[in-house]
Formats: C-alpha cells, sequence, structure tokens
C-alpha cells in the first residue's frame, strides 16, 4: 500500500449517510460486501449495502463511490435500486466476519475480531481489508468492551477467514481467477460445463459480469443471459457497452427483447434502440454512443480528468470530442476531436477548442466495414466520430469492435488465443 492512501475502521462506517454528487442524502451504510480469497490475500472490497429512506437495502459498488471521507460517503449519483441479494462469493463484514473467532499465526492464540481496516489501493478504485483489530482470550462482542489485550494485526497474521486451496465451488474459483483479464476470464467459462458456467455467472458482479460476456461467442452471451432472473440480466445489459448489449439484444427473440428492454433504465433502453435500428455492420451498428464529449468552452484540464476515467478503454480514452450542446448523443454539432497526445503538450488552461483536428471527415453511420477499416488503416487511429447528416455526434467506433467483425467467428477456438490464455494463470495476463 502506498503511504497515505486513505484507510478506514469499518466501525467508522456503519450508519454514515450516503450522499450524491448534489448533497442530497440517499441513505445510510448497513454492511460492507468483501469478497474472500485464496490463501492470506486481503479480501476484496465489492461495496456497500445500503439502506434507503423506503428501508430498501441496494448495493453500491465501490466503482460508484467518489469519496469516503469523515462521517460520510459520496455515491457518483448512479444507483440501481433493486433490492440487495447477497450472492454465493460474497461475505458481509458486519454479519459475517465481526466478532468471529480467529487465530493468531505468529502465536497460535485464540482472539476475537472486533474491528477491520479497509484501504484503497494506490492508482486504482479497488479496495481491500488489510488490518484486523482484535481482542486475545476470551470471545467478545465489536460493541461492547470486555477484559483481554487488545492488538491490531495485518490481514495475513490471522487464520479462519480464508478460503482454503482444495475448494471445489465456484466461489473458489472465482477467487482462483479473480485477476484474469475479462477476455481471458471469458475463456475458462466458455471451456466450462454449462452448468458450472451458469454457477459462475451467477456469482459474478454486475460489472465484472458484463465485462465477460463482451468477450464471450454469441451463443455464451445468450445461454448465460438467458439463466438470469430478467431484473438481473437488464442490469448486466445496462453495465454493459451499449454496442455490445445492443448485439446481444438484437440476437434474442423478440418478446425477451422488449420486455428486458423494458425493464431497463429510459435513457439506456433508447440508447439501445437506436444502436438496433442500424444495421449490424456499419458506423451506427458498431459505434459506442458513451464517448467523452465536451463543450467548446471546455479546458485541457478539464479533458484530461474525463480521460483518466478507469472505466474508459484505452481507445475511448485516446481522443475527446469537441460538441455544441447537449453533451450527450445525438450532440450539438460537432466541432471536431482533440487527440490525447496534444492536449499533453498544451496547458492545462487552454481550450480544447483551439486544439482541434477538424480537417479529419468523420463517418457516416450508415458507413460500411470496409470503409471503416480503411479509415482507420489509413489515419493510424484507434477511434473515429459517428456524425449524422445534421452534423450531430452519434458515438464512437473503437478499432477493437472493427476487429471483433472482422475475424473468423471462431477466432477464439484459433490455436494462438488457447496457448496464450494459460499465460495469464501465471500473471502475464492479469489486470494491472
Amino acid at each position: 500500500m502506498a503511504a497515505g492512501a486513505p484507510r478506514v475502521f469499518v466501525s467508522h462506517l456503519a450508519g454514515v449517510p450516503v450522499f450524491d454528487p448534489n448533497g442530497d442524502q440517499v441513505g445510510r451504510v448497513r454492511d460492507l460486501v468483501v469478497m474472500l480469497r485464496v490463501g492470506k490475500r486481503p479480501p476484496r472490497v465489492l461495496g456497500l449495502v445500503v439502506e434507503l429512506s423506503t428501508r430498501r437495502r441496494i448495493f453500491l459498488p465501490m466503482t460508484r463511490i467518489s469519496g469516503i471521507e469523515s462521517g460520510q460517503v459520496i455515491s457518483t449519483g448512479v444507483m440501481n435500486v433493486r433490492r440487495f441479494e447477497q450472492r454465493p462469493t460474497e461475505r458481509l463484514v458486519f454479519g459475517e466476519l465481526l466478532d468471529r473467532r480467529v487465530t493468531l499465526v505468529e502465536t497460535g492464540e485464540e482472539a476475537t475480531v472486533l474491528d477491520m481496516s479497509v484501504q484503497q489501493l494506490p492508482a486504482r478504485r479497488d479496495w481491500e481489508i488489510d488490518r484486523v483489530f482484535v481482542r486475545k482470550g476470551r470471545k467478545g462482542s465489536a460493541f461492547r468492551r470486555v477484559k483481554g489485550e487488545t492488538m491490531t494485526v495485518d490481514w495475513s497474521g490471522v487464520s479462519g477467514f480464508s478460503l482454503e486451496e482444495h475448494g471445489q465451488g465456484a466461489e473458489n474459483l472465482l477467487a482462483t481467477f479473480e485477476q484474469l483479464r475479462p477476455a481471458d476470464l471469458a475463456n475458462v467459462l466458455h471451456h466450462l460445463s454449462p452448468k458450472r458456467r451458469a454457477e459462475v455467472a451467477a456469482a459474478l458482479d454486475d460489472d465484472r459480469l458484463a465485462d465477460v460476456l463482451e468477450e464471450l461467442p454469441e451463443d455464451d452471451q445468450i445461454e448465460i443471459l438467458g439463466k438470469l432472473q430478467e431484473e438481473r440480466a437488464a442490469d448486466v445489459l445496462e453495465a454493459m457497452d451499449p454496442d455490445d448489449a445492443a448485439d446481444l439484444l438484437s440476437e434474442l427473440p423478440e418478446e425477451d427483447k422488449e420486455r428486458l428492454l423494458s425493464l431497463m433504465q429510459p435513457g439506456d433502453a433508447a440508447d439501445m434502440r437506436r444502436l438496433m435500428s442500424y444495421e449490424e455492420h456499419t458506423a451506427g451498428g458498431l459505434m459506442t454512443t458513451e464517448p467523452i464529449v465536451l463543450r467548446p468552452d471546455a479546458t485541457v484540464a478539464d479533458a484530461l480528468a474525463r480521460v483518466r476515467n478507469p472505466d474508459l478503454s484505452p481507445a475511448l480514452a485516446a481522443q475527446v470530442y469537441v460538441c455544441r450542446p447537449p453533451d450527450e448523443t445525438p450532440t450539438g454539432k460537432y466541432l471536431g476531436t482533440a487527440h490525447f497526445q496534444r492536449l499533453l503538450r498544451d496547458p492545462p488552461y487552454t481550450l480544447v477548442s483551439s486544439l482541434l483536428d477538424d480537417d479529419l471527415q468523420p463517418l457516416s453511420p450508415d458507413a460500411s466495414l470496409p470503409v471503416i477499416a480503411g479509415f482507420f488503416a489509413t489515419y493510424d487511429m484507434v477511434a473515429a466520430p459517428v456524425v449524422d447528416e445534421a452534423g450531430s455526434l452519434l458515438g464512437a467506433v473503437t478499432v477493437d469492435d472493427v476487429l471483433d467483425h472482422m475475424l473468423p467467428d471462431d477466432w477464439r477456438e484459433t490455436e494462438f488465443h488457447l496457448e496464450e490464455s494459460p499465460q495469464g494463470d501465471k500473471g502475464a495476463g492479469h489486470a494491472s
């Protein structure tokens, strides 16, 4: 852990208010959700259980939290109000880990867990439980004082929590492959039995499952989606890149497609319908509707702040699109593109409108796959704007989407892919 990385004891989070970016309270923290891992690796904090004013308890992922400060949690404002349901791989800190009897590794003494601290990993939004506050001797309570020496030890300094290496459940499988890149985990799932694949998919959180689905063959996507509860299937589709979700929806029977669209947020459903209105192998059918869009009065500092978003793919983060309002696609008049490298060369206060590459002709939504591929090859681009006849930015096509549609349907089964994926098990394919 890097010095200065924020650390919070979980007892200080119990009951604290959760606010949206506007300062309005949306609920209170009732628990933390973590995933145990094999051996002595610290548990990963997946998110918070938040109780809304209606007493409904929902899950708030750590990726939707912009700050944990003294006495409050600040969310990004994006919340899924579906009722929280604990999955097989998840453990509740207050409900299951506090008050637990553990053994001190160094001395072999028994102790009771009174508290734990969570810390954010440097340069990432991931959080882990790193330390455990325990009381030696007879069992005590996390919320009352009893006699006995107390001490704080590293997670690795106690035993009695971690998964066993020989476990056979989906829980153990997920812990083992937790750090695999989505493409490598997708390869693992693809070669599991349908029953096992469904178990693992059910245990993954929505964002992780969405990332993995994007890397799976179409048949596997449809099979997995069909075994999820409908509300969860809609949530996972919302978490996917819009173009990938639209592709998947378009392969479903009309009745199933409409039912899932009706369960999605109206804005997301509208994006899906718009994407499905284009032919599959055109710029409109391949584009994502969520590129980085800035107004002309935005600065280089504003642009770089958006580019730093870890949820963006490298291709989407390579450039920003400057448009007149509205900022969401379809936008107002498209003015031009500012490339990431150019942003790095100018002072933070510079207006992005002065850095535009406005000579590059954007793609039309009807541009065919060969035309798009030629565009990327000719101009050495990794992403391209898609603009309609009225001059509005509709979205952006990225080079990975073009490759996905130009490769053979069975490219995941090629010898190269199967030789490469085991390296991920050794670390080469792990997420950084």
